[in-house]
Protein backbone atom coordinates (compact mmCIF):
# COMPACT_ATOMS: atom_id res chain seq x y z
CA UNK A 1 0.00 0.00 0.00
CA UNK A 2 2.65 2.52 1.01
CA UNK A 3 4.49 2.22 -2.33
CA UNK A 4 1.88 4.67 -3.66
CA UNK A 5 3.42 7.34 -1.48
CA UNK A 6 6.52 7.41 -3.67
CA UNK A 7 4.33 8.39 -6.64
CA UNK A 8 3.97 11.87 -8.06
CA UNK A 9 0.72 13.83 -7.79
CA UNK A 10 0.14 13.05 -11.47
CA UNK A 11 0.54 9.28 -10.91
CA UNK A 12 -1.68 9.30 -7.80
CA UNK A 13 -4.35 11.19 -9.73
CA UNK A 14 -4.42 8.52 -12.46
CA UNK A 15 -4.83 5.77 -9.86
CA UNK A 16 -7.66 7.65 -8.14
CA UNK A 17 -9.47 8.20 -11.46
CA UNK A 18 -9.12 4.51 -12.40
CA UNK A 19 -10.14 3.49 -8.86
CA UNK A 20 -6.92 1.50 -8.46
CA UNK A 21 -6.77 3.16 -5.04
CA UNK A 22 -9.35 5.03 -3.00
CA UNK A 23 -8.88 8.40 -1.36
CA UNK A 24 -9.43 6.78 2.05
CA UNK A 25 -6.72 4.17 1.39
CA UNK A 26 -4.33 6.92 0.29
CA UNK A 27 -4.99 9.06 3.37
CA UNK A 28 -4.73 6.09 5.75
CA UNK A 29 -1.41 5.08 4.13
CA UNK A 30 -0.22 8.68 4.50
CA UNK A 31 -0.85 8.66 8.25
CA UNK A 32 0.76 5.22 8.60
CA UNK A 33 3.87 6.62 6.93
CA UNK A 34 3.85 9.75 9.10
CA UNK A 35 3.53 7.61 12.22
CA UNK A 36 6.43 5.42 11.11
CA UNK A 37 8.84 8.14 9.91
CA UNK A 38 8.01 11.50 11.44
CA UNK A 39 9.09 10.69 14.97
CA UNK A 40 12.65 10.90 13.63
CA UNK A 41 12.07 13.53 10.91
CA UNK A 42 9.96 15.99 12.96
CA UNK A 43 8.18 17.66 10.06
CA UNK A 44 4.59 17.84 11.39
CA UNK A 45 3.37 19.91 14.35
CA UNK A 46 -0.36 19.08 14.16
CA UNK A 47 -2.24 16.27 12.41
CA UNK A 48 -5.89 16.42 11.30
CA UNK A 49 -6.56 12.72 10.77
CA UNK A 50 -10.28 12.56 11.52
CA UNK A 51 -11.12 15.50 9.27
CA UNK A 52 -8.90 14.14 6.47
CA UNK A 53 -10.50 10.69 6.52
CA UNK A 54 -14.01 12.20 6.51
CA UNK A 55 -13.07 14.34 3.49
CA UNK A 56 -11.59 11.29 1.74
CA UNK A 57 -14.84 9.34 2.29
CA UNK A 58 -16.81 12.16 0.60
CA UNK A 59 -14.41 12.16 -2.33
CA UNK A 60 -14.70 8.39 -2.75
CA UNK A 61 -18.48 8.71 -2.77
CA UNK A 62 -18.29 11.38 -5.51
CA UNK A 63 -15.46 9.85 -7.54
CA UNK A 64 -12.54 11.66 -9.16
CA UNK A 65 -12.89 12.97 -12.72
CA UNK A 66 -9.89 13.12 -15.12
CA UNK A 67 -9.93 16.94 -15.05
CA UNK A 68 -9.92 17.07 -11.22
CA UNK A 69 -6.14 16.86 -11.08
CA UNK A 70 -5.70 17.40 -7.33
CA UNK A 71 -8.86 15.85 -5.90
CA UNK A 72 -8.10 13.31 -3.16
CA UNK A 73 -4.38 14.18 -3.00
CA UNK A 74 -2.86 14.67 0.51
CA UNK A 75 -1.21 18.04 1.22
CA UNK A 76 0.79 19.39 4.17
CA UNK A 77 0.36 23.04 5.22
CA UNK A 78 3.04 25.29 6.69
CA UNK A 79 1.98 26.36 10.17
CA UNK A 80 1.82 30.09 9.37
CA UNK A 81 -1.15 29.63 7.00
CA UNK A 82 -4.35 30.00 8.99
CA UNK A 83 -6.68 27.01 8.84
CA UNK A 84 -10.17 27.20 10.31
CA UNK A 85 -10.48 25.37 13.65
CA UNK A 86 -6.98 23.87 13.28
CA UNK A 87 -4.15 24.83 15.63
CA UNK A 88 -2.00 27.40 13.79
CA UNK A 89 1.03 28.53 15.78
CA UNK A 90 3.64 29.85 13.31
CA UNK A 91 5.88 27.59 15.47
CA UNK A 92 5.78 30.18 18.27
CA UNK A 93 4.94 29.85 21.96
CA UNK A 94 3.01 33.12 21.69
CA UNK A 95 0.41 31.34 19.48
CA UNK A 96 0.55 27.98 21.28
CA UNK A 97 -3.27 27.74 21.55
CA UNK A 98 -4.45 29.72 18.51
CA UNK A 99 -7.26 28.11 16.48
CA UNK A 100 -8.37 30.50 13.69
CA UNK A 101 -12.05 31.11 13.01
CA UNK A 102 -11.52 31.40 9.24
CA UNK A 103 -9.48 29.91 6.40
CA UNK A 104 -6.72 31.70 4.52
CA UNK A 105 -7.68 32.27 0.87
CA UNK A 106 -5.09 29.71 -0.18
CA UNK A 107 -6.75 27.16 2.15
CA UNK A 108 -10.10 27.86 0.45
CA UNK A 109 -8.41 27.12 -2.88
CA UNK A 110 -6.85 23.96 -1.45
CA UNK A 111 -10.29 22.71 -0.44
CA UNK A 112 -11.98 23.83 -3.69
CA UNK A 113 -9.47 21.80 -5.68
CA UNK A 114 -10.21 18.69 -3.61
CA UNK A 115 -6.81 18.50 -1.95
CA UNK A 116 -6.94 16.93 1.52
CA UNK A 117 -4.95 18.76 4.24
CA UNK A 118 -3.36 16.18 6.56
CA UNK A 119 -1.70 18.54 9.04
CA UNK A 120 0.41 21.59 9.81
CA UNK A 121 4.16 21.58 9.18
CA UNK A 122 7.03 22.77 11.35
CA UNK A 123 8.91 25.96 10.49
CA UNK A 124 11.20 28.61 11.92
CA UNK A 125 9.27 30.76 14.39
CA UNK A 126 7.26 33.34 12.42
CA UNK A 127 9.30 32.24 9.37
CA UNK A 128 12.41 33.90 10.82
CA UNK A 129 15.35 31.60 10.20
CA UNK A 130 17.02 29.39 7.64
CA UNK A 131 17.24 26.05 9.47
CA UNK A 132 13.85 25.38 11.18
CA UNK A 133 15.80 25.42 14.46
CA UNK A 134 14.02 28.50 15.83
CA UNK A 135 10.72 26.60 16.14
CA UNK A 136 9.42 26.73 19.71
CA UNK A 137 8.19 23.14 19.55
CA UNK A 138 10.52 20.69 17.80
CA UNK A 139 13.52 20.25 15.54
CA UNK A 140 13.06 19.06 11.98
CA UNK A 141 15.80 16.96 10.32
CA UNK A 142 16.97 16.88 6.73
CA UNK A 143 15.34 14.02 4.79
CA UNK A 144 18.73 12.94 3.36
CA UNK A 145 20.76 13.10 6.56
CA UNK A 146 19.30 13.34 10.08
CA UNK A 147 22.46 15.15 11.26
CA UNK A 148 21.85 18.04 8.83
CA UNK A 149 19.44 20.99 8.87
CA UNK A 150 16.41 20.81 6.55
CA UNK A 151 16.75 24.51 5.69
CA UNK A 152 14.13 27.07 6.52
CA UNK A 153 11.89 28.59 7.23
CA UNK A 154 9.77 26.02 5.35
CA UNK A 155 11.94 23.14 6.55
CA UNK A 156 9.00 20.97 7.60
CA UNK A 157 7.28 21.51 4.24
CA UNK A 158 10.36 20.45 2.23
CA UNK A 159 11.40 17.54 4.46
CA UNK A 160 7.89 16.05 4.46
CA UNK A 161 7.79 15.98 0.65
CA UNK A 162 11.36 14.69 0.31
CA UNK A 163 10.68 11.88 2.82
CA UNK A 164 7.52 10.79 1.02
CA UNK A 165 5.09 11.77 3.78
CA UNK A 166 3.08 13.94 1.37
CA UNK A 167 3.48 14.50 -2.38
CA UNK A 168 2.72 18.20 -2.05
CA UNK A 169 3.06 20.89 0.60
CA UNK A 170 2.64 24.63 1.00
CA UNK A 171 5.46 26.87 2.18
CA UNK A 172 6.03 30.60 2.35
CA UNK A 173 9.06 32.47 1.04
CA UNK A 174 10.23 35.84 2.37
CA UNK A 175 13.91 35.66 1.45
CA UNK A 176 14.32 32.10 0.19
CA UNK A 177 12.23 30.11 2.65
CA UNK A 178 10.73 27.79 0.00
CA UNK A 179 13.70 27.55 -2.36
CA UNK A 180 16.52 27.00 0.15
CA UNK A 181 14.86 24.05 2.00
CA UNK A 182 13.77 22.65 -1.38
CA UNK A 183 17.44 22.75 -2.41
CA UNK A 184 18.64 21.17 0.84
CA UNK A 185 16.08 18.34 0.56
CA UNK A 186 16.27 17.71 -3.19
CA UNK A 187 12.70 18.70 -4.13
CA UNK A 188 11.01 21.32 -6.34
CA UNK A 189 10.05 24.59 -4.64
CA UNK A 190 8.39 27.59 -6.29
CA UNK A 191 8.20 31.15 -4.97
CA UNK A 192 5.73 32.75 -7.39
CA UNK A 193 5.70 36.39 -8.45
CA UNK A 194 4.67 38.67 -5.57
CA UNK A 195 0.87 38.96 -5.84
CA UNK A 196 0.32 35.71 -7.77
CA UNK A 197 -1.08 33.86 -4.72
CA UNK A 198 -3.18 35.66 -2.11
CA UNK A 199 -1.48 36.40 1.21
CA UNK A 200 -4.79 36.79 3.04
CA UNK A 201 -4.54 34.47 6.03
CA UNK A 202 -0.76 34.15 5.91
CA UNK A 203 0.64 35.18 9.31
CA UNK A 204 2.79 38.07 8.19
CA UNK A 205 6.54 38.32 8.63
CA UNK A 206 7.44 40.96 6.01
CA UNK A 207 4.39 42.02 4.03
CA UNK A 208 6.21 43.38 0.96
CA UNK A 209 8.29 40.20 0.59
CA UNK A 210 6.17 37.21 1.78
CA UNK A 211 4.72 34.86 -0.85
CA UNK A 212 3.08 31.42 -0.53
CA UNK A 213 4.14 28.67 -2.93
CA UNK A 214 4.06 24.89 -3.56
CA UNK A 215 6.74 22.27 -2.84
CA UNK A 216 6.57 19.00 -4.80
CA UNK A 217 8.74 16.14 -6.05
CA UNK A 218 8.34 16.93 -9.76
CA UNK A 219 8.15 20.07 -11.88
CA UNK A 220 4.82 19.12 -13.47
CA UNK A 221 3.21 18.52 -10.08
CA UNK A 222 4.40 21.96 -9.03
CA UNK A 223 2.93 23.59 -12.15
CA UNK A 224 -0.44 21.88 -11.57
CA UNK A 225 -0.47 23.04 -7.93
CA UNK A 226 0.44 26.64 -8.73
CA UNK A 227 -2.46 26.95 -11.16
CA UNK A 228 -4.91 25.77 -8.50
CA UNK A 229 -3.54 28.13 -5.83
CA UNK A 230 -3.23 31.30 -7.92
CA UNK A 231 -5.67 34.10 -8.66
CA UNK A 232 -6.82 37.58 -7.67
CA UNK A 233 -8.24 38.03 -4.18
CA UNK A 234 -10.06 41.21 -3.21
CA UNK A 235 -9.27 40.49 0.46
CA UNK A 236 -5.55 40.99 -0.26
CA UNK A 237 -4.59 44.54 -1.25
CA UNK A 238 -1.38 43.29 -2.86
CA UNK A 239 -3.05 40.57 -4.94
CA UNK A 240 -2.47 40.97 -8.68
CA UNK A 241 -5.28 40.98 -11.22
CA UNK A 242 -3.44 38.63 -13.55
CA UNK A 243 -4.81 35.84 -15.67
CA UNK A 244 -3.82 32.40 -14.36
CA UNK A 245 -2.41 30.28 -17.20
CA UNK A 246 -2.32 26.51 -17.44
CA UNK A 247 1.29 26.29 -16.26
CA UNK A 248 1.63 22.60 -17.18
CA UNK A 249 0.26 22.94 -20.71
CA UNK A 250 3.51 23.57 -22.61
CA UNK A 251 5.84 21.24 -20.70
CA UNK A 252 7.23 19.46 -23.77
CA UNK A 253 10.97 19.49 -23.00
CA UNK A 254 11.70 21.88 -25.88
CA UNK A 255 13.76 24.93 -24.88
CA UNK A 256 15.75 25.26 -28.10
CA UNK A 257 16.76 28.88 -28.72
CA UNK A 258 15.79 30.03 -25.25
CA UNK A 259 18.18 32.61 -23.79
CA UNK A 260 19.50 31.86 -20.30
CA UNK A 261 21.57 34.24 -18.17
CA UNK A 262 24.14 33.06 -15.61
CA UNK A 263 25.25 35.95 -13.34
CA UNK A 264 28.95 35.90 -12.50
CA UNK A 265 28.09 37.11 -8.96
CA UNK A 266 26.17 33.85 -8.35
CA UNK A 267 29.32 31.75 -8.79
CA UNK A 268 31.76 34.01 -6.94
CA UNK A 269 33.13 34.19 -3.42
CA UNK A 270 31.37 32.11 -0.76
CA UNK A 271 29.94 29.50 -3.15
CA UNK A 272 31.12 25.95 -2.35
CA UNK A 273 33.18 24.34 -5.09
CA UNK A 274 30.90 21.28 -5.22
CA UNK A 275 27.81 23.46 -5.60
CA UNK A 276 29.50 25.58 -8.28
CA UNK A 277 30.46 22.47 -10.29
CA UNK A 278 26.88 21.15 -10.28
CA UNK A 279 25.55 24.50 -11.50
CA UNK A 280 28.13 24.69 -14.29
CA UNK A 281 27.11 21.15 -15.28
CA UNK A 282 23.46 22.29 -15.25
CA UNK A 283 24.36 25.18 -17.56
CA UNK A 284 26.02 22.69 -19.95
CA UNK A 285 22.88 20.51 -19.82
CA UNK A 286 20.73 23.49 -20.85
CA UNK A 287 23.14 24.15 -23.73
CA UNK A 288 22.77 20.51 -24.82
CA UNK A 289 19.01 21.07 -24.84
CA UNK A 290 19.47 23.94 -27.29
CA UNK A 291 19.40 26.93 -24.94
CA UNK A 292 21.87 29.80 -25.25
CA UNK A 293 23.56 30.27 -21.85
CA UNK A 294 25.67 33.40 -21.35
CA UNK A 295 27.36 35.14 -18.44
CA UNK A 296 25.83 38.41 -17.21
CA UNK A 297 26.24 40.72 -14.22
CA UNK A 298 23.85 41.68 -11.42
CA UNK A 299 26.17 44.20 -9.72
CA UNK A 300 23.86 45.27 -6.87
CA UNK A 301 22.95 41.74 -5.76
CA UNK A 302 25.82 41.79 -3.23
CA UNK A 303 23.89 44.43 -1.23
CA UNK A 304 20.75 42.29 -1.10
CA UNK A 305 21.34 40.67 2.31
CA UNK A 306 21.94 44.01 4.06
CA UNK A 307 18.92 45.67 2.42
CA UNK A 308 16.71 42.66 3.11
CA UNK A 309 17.44 42.43 6.82
CA UNK A 310 16.63 46.11 7.31
CA UNK A 311 13.37 45.95 5.29
CA UNK A 312 12.20 42.55 6.56
CA UNK A 313 13.00 43.29 10.21
CA UNK A 314 11.33 46.71 10.01
CA UNK A 315 8.14 45.21 8.59
CA UNK A 316 8.31 42.37 11.14
CA UNK A 317 8.57 44.81 14.05
CA UNK A 318 5.36 46.42 12.80
CA UNK A 319 3.50 43.18 11.96
CA UNK A 320 4.30 41.49 15.26
CA UNK A 321 2.90 44.34 17.38
CA UNK A 322 -0.48 42.56 17.28
CA UNK A 323 0.83 39.73 19.49
CA UNK A 324 0.44 41.53 22.80
CA UNK A 325 -1.05 39.03 25.27
CA UNK A 326 -4.44 40.73 25.15
CA UNK A 327 -6.53 39.40 22.28
CA UNK A 328 -5.33 35.84 21.68
CA UNK A 329 -2.36 33.56 22.22
CA UNK A 330 0.02 33.44 25.15
CA UNK A 331 -0.41 35.73 28.18
CA UNK A 332 2.03 35.94 31.07
CA UNK A 333 0.74 34.78 34.46
CA UNK A 334 2.80 37.27 36.47
CA UNK A 335 1.75 40.88 35.96
CA UNK A 336 0.77 43.86 38.04
CA UNK A 337 -0.41 46.29 35.37
CA UNK A 338 -1.16 46.60 31.65
CA UNK A 339 2.42 47.37 30.68
CA UNK A 340 3.53 44.19 32.45
CA UNK A 341 1.08 42.17 30.34
CA UNK A 342 2.54 43.56 27.12
CA UNK A 343 6.21 43.35 28.05
CA UNK A 344 6.21 40.01 29.86
CA UNK A 345 3.89 38.24 27.37
CA UNK A 346 6.15 39.23 24.48
CA UNK A 347 9.36 38.54 26.40
CA UNK A 348 8.20 35.05 27.39
CA UNK A 349 6.29 34.28 24.17
CA UNK A 350 8.80 35.22 21.47
CA UNK A 351 12.00 33.28 20.78
CA UNK A 352 15.49 34.77 20.54
CA UNK A 353 15.59 35.11 16.74
CA UNK A 354 12.22 36.88 16.63
CA UNK A 355 13.28 39.29 19.38
CA UNK A 356 16.53 39.99 17.53
CA UNK A 357 14.67 40.97 14.38
CA UNK A 358 12.04 43.02 16.20
CA UNK A 359 14.81 45.04 17.86
CA UNK A 360 16.70 45.51 14.58
CA UNK A 361 13.51 46.61 12.81
CA UNK A 362 12.43 48.98 15.57
CA UNK A 363 15.88 50.59 15.51
CA UNK A 364 15.80 50.94 11.69
CA UNK A 365 12.42 52.71 11.81
CA UNK A 366 13.22 54.98 14.75
CA UNK A 367 13.59 58.78 14.50
CA UNK A 368 17.08 59.70 13.42
CA UNK A 369 17.79 56.32 11.79
CA UNK A 370 14.92 55.88 9.31
CA UNK A 371 16.65 57.77 6.48
CA UNK A 372 20.01 56.12 7.12
CA UNK A 373 18.65 52.56 7.17
CA UNK A 374 15.09 51.87 6.02
CA UNK A 375 14.95 54.52 3.30
CA UNK A 376 18.43 53.59 2.05
CA UNK A 377 17.47 49.89 1.95
CA UNK A 378 14.45 50.79 -0.17
CA UNK A 379 16.70 52.63 -2.63
CA UNK A 380 19.03 49.61 -2.87
CA UNK A 381 15.97 47.42 -3.48
CA UNK A 382 15.14 49.56 -6.53
CA UNK A 383 18.70 49.19 -7.88
CA UNK A 384 18.48 45.40 -7.51
CA UNK A 385 15.17 45.35 -9.42
CA UNK A 386 16.65 47.53 -12.18
CA UNK A 387 19.58 45.08 -12.55
CA UNK A 388 17.13 42.22 -13.10
CA UNK A 389 14.98 44.17 -15.56
CA UNK A 390 18.06 45.10 -17.59
CA UNK A 391 19.08 41.42 -17.89
CA UNK A 392 15.53 40.39 -18.78
CA UNK A 393 15.60 42.72 -21.79
CA UNK A 394 17.80 40.10 -23.50
CA UNK A 395 17.19 36.84 -21.63
CA UNK A 396 14.21 34.59 -20.84
CA UNK A 397 15.39 33.28 -17.45
CA UNK A 398 18.32 33.63 -15.04
CA UNK A 399 19.97 30.60 -13.42
CA UNK A 400 22.39 30.01 -10.56
CA UNK A 401 22.73 28.03 -7.32
CA UNK A 402 19.79 28.19 -4.92
CA UNK A 403 22.09 28.16 -1.88
CA UNK A 404 25.86 28.68 -1.58
CA UNK A 405 26.28 25.34 0.24
CA UNK A 406 24.56 22.02 0.72
CA UNK A 407 22.77 21.34 4.04
CA UNK A 408 25.06 21.80 7.03
CA UNK A 409 25.17 20.28 10.51
CA UNK A 410 22.33 20.86 12.98
CA UNK A 411 23.31 23.50 15.53
CA UNK A 412 26.38 24.65 13.60
CA UNK A 413 25.17 28.21 12.95
CA UNK A 414 22.92 28.87 15.93
CA UNK A 415 25.58 31.00 17.63
CA UNK A 416 26.41 32.90 14.44
CA UNK A 417 23.24 34.46 13.01
CA UNK A 418 25.23 36.50 10.46
CA UNK A 419 26.58 33.27 8.89
CA UNK A 420 23.02 31.98 8.67
CA UNK A 421 21.79 35.25 7.10
CA UNK A 422 24.51 35.11 4.42
CA UNK A 423 23.14 31.70 3.41
CA UNK A 424 20.24 33.60 1.80
CA UNK A 425 22.63 35.57 -0.42
CA UNK A 426 21.32 34.04 -3.67
CA UNK A 427 17.59 33.93 -2.94
CA UNK A 428 16.98 37.32 -1.28
CA UNK A 429 17.34 39.52 -4.40
CA UNK A 430 14.41 37.68 -6.01
CA UNK A 431 12.08 38.65 -3.14
CA UNK A 432 13.33 42.25 -3.09
CA UNK A 433 12.47 42.48 -6.81
CA UNK A 434 9.11 40.67 -6.47
CA UNK A 435 10.18 38.17 -9.14
CA UNK A 436 9.32 34.46 -9.35
CA UNK A 437 12.08 32.04 -8.40
CA UNK A 438 12.19 28.26 -8.11
CA UNK A 439 14.63 25.56 -7.06
CA UNK A 440 14.92 22.25 -8.90
CA UNK A 441 17.24 19.36 -7.98
CA UNK A 442 20.47 19.67 -9.99
CA UNK A 443 22.72 16.97 -8.54
CA UNK A 444 24.72 16.16 -5.41
CA UNK A 445 27.77 17.42 -3.56
CA UNK A 446 29.17 15.37 -0.66
CA UNK A 447 26.14 13.10 -1.02
CA UNK A 448 23.66 15.93 -0.38
CA UNK A 449 21.29 17.63 -2.84
CA UNK A 450 22.21 20.79 -4.77
CA UNK A 451 19.44 23.04 -6.08
CA UNK A 452 19.44 24.94 -9.38
CA UNK A 453 17.65 28.27 -8.98
CA UNK A 454 15.66 29.49 -11.98
CA UNK A 455 14.49 33.13 -11.90
CA UNK A 456 11.85 34.46 -14.30
CA UNK A 457 10.25 37.69 -15.41
CA UNK A 458 7.27 39.02 -13.44
CA UNK A 459 4.30 36.68 -13.90
CA UNK A 460 6.21 34.43 -16.30
CA UNK A 461 6.32 31.26 -14.22
CA UNK A 462 5.26 29.39 -17.36
CA UNK A 463 8.68 29.90 -19.01
CA UNK A 464 10.46 28.91 -15.79
CA UNK A 465 8.51 25.65 -15.65
CA UNK A 466 9.41 24.91 -19.29
CA UNK A 467 13.12 25.27 -18.53
CA UNK A 468 12.84 23.34 -15.25
CA UNK A 469 10.88 20.51 -16.87
CA UNK A 470 13.32 20.11 -19.77
CA UNK A 471 16.22 20.07 -17.31
CA UNK A 472 14.46 17.59 -14.98
CA UNK A 473 13.70 15.17 -17.83
CA UNK A 474 17.32 15.27 -19.00
CA UNK A 475 19.11 14.78 -15.65
CA UNK A 476 16.59 12.51 -13.80
CA UNK A 477 17.86 13.59 -10.37
CA UNK A 478 14.35 13.00 -9.01
CA UNK A 479 14.87 9.25 -9.53
CA UNK A 480 17.46 9.27 -6.72
CA UNK A 481 15.60 9.13 -3.42
CA UNK A 482 16.75 9.48 0.19
CA UNK A 483 17.33 6.40 2.35
CA UNK A 484 14.28 7.28 4.44
CA UNK A 485 12.01 6.55 1.42
CA UNK A 486 13.54 3.17 0.59
CA UNK A 487 11.71 0.06 1.69
CA UNK A 488 8.58 2.05 2.49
Amino acid sequence: MSEWLNDSVEELHEKLVKKEISAVELIEATYERIEKVDGELGSFLTLTKEEAIEEAKKIDAEGVLPEELLKGIPIGIKDNIVSKDVLTTAASKILYNFKPIYDATVMEKVKQSGLIPVGKLNMDEFAMGGTTESSAFKQTKNAWDAEKVPGGSSGGSAAAVAAGLVPLSLGSDTGGSIRQPASFNGVVGMKPTYGRISRFGLIAFSSSLDQIGPITRTVKDNAIALEALSGYDEKDGTSAQQEVPNFAKNLDGNISGMRVALPKEYLGEGIDEGVKNEILKAADTLRELGAIVEEVSLPHSKYGVAAYYVIASSEASSNLQRFDGIRYGYRTENYENLEDVYVKSRTEGFGEEVKRRIMLGTFSLSAGYYDAYFKKAGQVRTLILEDFLKVFENYDVIIGPTAPTVAYDLGSKLDDPIAMYIGDLLTIPVNLAGLPGMSVPAGFSDGLPVGLQIIGKHFDEETMYRVAYAFEQKVNVKDTIPEIMKGM
